[in-house]
């Protein structure tokens, strides 16, 4: 499945749009990797995507086949890390 996918039904981000424009703009890393939206996930890749004021580490967990309902969108990914961003 590919990432900005992935993120939209996870629920980690809001919209697959604002996926895409966070690869784009390198925010998101695949085991290391800067993202491109069409990068493919699969589980036990590691995401780390920089937000505005915070740095979110998950480990995928399961990738669905078809749509997602809200209750299983937590079993997608397990946060490892969370680290707020201070700007100045």
């Amino acid at each position: 499945m590919r990432i900005d996918k992935f993120l939209k039904l996870s629920r980690i981000i809001k919209r697959r749009t604002e996926a895409k424009k966070a690869c784009d703009n390198h925010c998101i890393t695949i085991n290391g990797k800067m993202a491109k939206a069409g990068d493919v996930v699969k589980p036990f890749d590691k995401i780390i995507i920089q937000f505005r004021s915070r740095i979110l580490e998950i480990e995928v967990c399961e990738v669905p086949s078809g749509n997602v309902v809200s209750s299983q969108a937590s079993k997608m990914y397990q946060i490892t890390k969370e680290e707020k961003v201070v700007i100045e």
